[in-house]
């Protein structure tokens, strides 16, 4: 309740020695227990014998108290005479408490100012919103209504919503940046306002959602939230919602300030470093990885086409001489595609030249061609600067498409991984039959036996999963997989919790394909067979005798016999089968450990093909 325990329901009959001594334990993080006098609600008297222990963490520090209370009234319960004959307990322990109450003149009621101590350390450790006091992630955090938790269904739907944004930034904003282009349509102010306003709102959201501390525990309170988020990401993400787009499309607006404005809009993307750490959820997913690496091989290609186009038109004209260089790509291409520059005598400018639309298309071409190694030359460096350029782009351009190709072929042979593995198998049987001449009879039954069970199973080794798991998770994976053998059968409806996992764990679960032979006449029964699935029959002297369905069990009834029993039929699969089998010394230790158990599942089982008795 992190309340303090000193103060807890206490009455006037409560010994006021008891009450000094179980504030002491708890100022002196000590464990004891007590004999006390509590009171329920409705004012009812109970004695308790009451313990208390502190509970430390890994630093030695006592962070929480457990008390625990028994109810020991009737231990304490007055001899009956005639005059409390009739009387529920509980009365009669008040009329002996009261009576009493003239030899309990010590026991004076506690006024409010002697219930409520002076500030224990108790208090200091359970002081609400104290750093010290453990959050549990299994716990719902109470959070107040205006807290919005960073897992609920709005918040992930909006960090989608943020995200799709934030790629959109990052395309456009190295774009106006490069090509410097002023934002007079209005659709497009209107559009980029619009995500200026979201990523607004989305500050003020973040001021109201919890996050996960450093020890995985969630964190709501509103102060703390404020202080984290103004510590971390509030500074990048004011900058990165400004209006700069409305700012930069006003016509007055000096050409250097514009230009300022304009480069001040690429801290957006520093909001990608937010988008990283949502990606790394979806890493362990081959389509996911796919999809992200040619995203992100396309945006720095964007990237690079923008830079690379911002050295061309630095370098086009001279601004100094007022001349046009002609060893530029930018002017190449202007001849090339029949669009060059002019020089106005009149204005005493340069004009002409292609259009935006087509110079981003070029640059974006030669970018790509660089990066992916192929370089056609149709567009080439040619000064000092557009070859250093293409120099640090060749190499990054080296390193992406490795890593792009490399994750590539590796997301190709997990996805077929478990084909390539089937495919081997199959070809390792298929050489062992041929090699050691096994009859075809039985070949093709080992070929049908393969097949049937990799498509039931999907080739998963469940052994070898449930070993990766501790032992605890291993019995409640064990209790899942059985759980139509303990559903369908009387016998196991009495067992304890314990007991299901403990026979749950011994199980084993066998496939059969139609003509395997589950036991022979004359071997030893060592095993109890459940029927989940499928059709058996059981032969005696050639004669079936017996067809098995689901619910239906055989075996041995090991539990009233002491030697094993021999076979005395052939059990034998009409189709496929899922058998959930328990060995036979397995059974009797869980039997041997817990003997209630044992007597009702040898009441209630019935084994539908005794295979010890004819």
């Amino acid at each position: 309740m992190q309340k303090s325990s000193t103060c807890f329901m206490y009455g006037e009959l409560t010994d006021k020695k008891t009450i000094e001594k179980v504030r002491q334990t708890f100022d002196n993080y000590e464990s004891n227990c007590f004999e006390v006098l509590l009171y329920k609600k409705n004012r009812t008297p109970v004695w308790f014998y009451m313990q208390i222990a502190p509970i430390r963490n890994e630093h030695e520090k006592v962070v929480l108290f457990l008390c625990t209370f028994k109810d020991i009234t009737l231990f304490k319960q007055p001899i009956e005479d005639d005059s409390t004959k009739g009387w529920t307990k509980f009365a009669r322990l008040t009329r002996a408490l009261t009576n009493s109450r003239s030899v309990l003149q010590q026991l004076t009621p506690m006024n409010k100012t002697e219930v409520v101590h002076k500030h224990s350390r108790l208090a200091e450790v359970l002081q609400l919103g104290s750093d010290i006091l453990p959050q549990y992630k299994q716990e719902a955090p109470k959070t107040p209504p205006h807290i919005i938790l960073h897992y609920c269904a709005f918040k992930t739907t909006w960090d989608w919503v943020i995200l799709i944004l934030t790629f959109y930034t990052a395309i456009m904003v190295p774009y106006n940046v490069s090509f410097k282009t002023k934002q007079n349509n209005i659709a497009w102010l209107v559009l980029d306002s619009v995500v200026d306003v979201i990523f607004l709102v989305d500050i003020v959201l973040n001021f109201h959602t919890t996050f996960v501390g450093p020890g995985g525990e969630v964190i709501s309170d509103p102060k703390l939230i404020r202080m984290n988020y103004l510590k971390t990401w509030f500074v990048i993400d004011l900058l990165s919602c400004l209006p700069y787009d409305i700012i930069n499309a006003f016509e007055n607006v000096d050409e250097g300030i514009s230009s300022l404005f304009s480069s001040l809009k690429v801290v957006r993307l520093l909001r990608l470093g937010r988008v990283a750490r949502k990606l790394d959820h979806y890493l362990e997913y081959g389509a996911a990885v796919l999809v992200l690496l040619v995203c992100v091989f396309g945006l720095v290609a964007h990237w690079l086409a923008c830079i690379w186009y911002s050295i061309g038109d630095y370098e086009v004209i001279d601004e100094v001489t007022n001349t046009i260089q002609m060893d530029s790509w930018l002017y190449q291409l202007a001849l090339s595609i029949g669009t060059p520059y002019r020089y106005n005598t009149s204005a005493g400018i340069w004009e002409g030249g292609p259009s935006k639309d087509s110079l981003y298309v070029s640059s974006l071409y030669f970018t790509m061609t660089s990066l992916t190694t192929i370089g056609f030359g149709n567009i080439a460096p040619t000064t000092d600067v557009e070859k250093m350029f293409s120099v640090a782009m060749m190499m990054v351009g080296s390193l992406l498409y490795a890593t792009i190709f490399g994750n590539v072929t590796t997301i190709f042979q997990q996805m077929y991984a478990n084909t390539n593995r089937y495919h081997e198998m199959l070809n390792n049987v298929r050489d062992f039959l041929k090699l050691y001449q096994v009859p075809k009879g039985l070949s093709e039954r080992v070929m049908d036996y393969i097949v049937s069970t990799w498509s039931m199973s999907k080739g998963i080794d469940t052994e070898k999963v449930l070993s990766i798991c501790p032992k605890d998770m291993r019995a409640d994976i064990c209790v899942h997989l059985n759980r139509k053998v303990f559903n369908e059968h009387p016998a196991f409806r009495l067992a304890s919790d314990g007991c299901l996992r403990a026979l749950a764990v011994e199980f084993q679960t066998i496939h059969c394909a139609p003509g395997d032979l589950i036991y022979h006449a004359g071997e030893s029964v060592d095993a109890l067979c459940f029927v989940v699935s499928g059709s058996l029959e059981v032969i005696q002297d050639d004669e079936v005798v017996a067809i098995l369905g689901k619910g239906d069990v055989f075996g041995d009834i090991f539990w009233k016999e002491t030697t094993l029993a021999h076979a005395c039929a052939n059990v034998r699969a009409l189709t496929y089968c899922d058998l959930h089998i328990i060995k036979r010394e397995a059974l009797l230790k869980v039997l041997d450990f817990y003997t209630a158990f044992a007597n009702s599942f040898s009441r209630n089982l019935t084994l539908t093909c005794n295979l010890r008795k004819r």
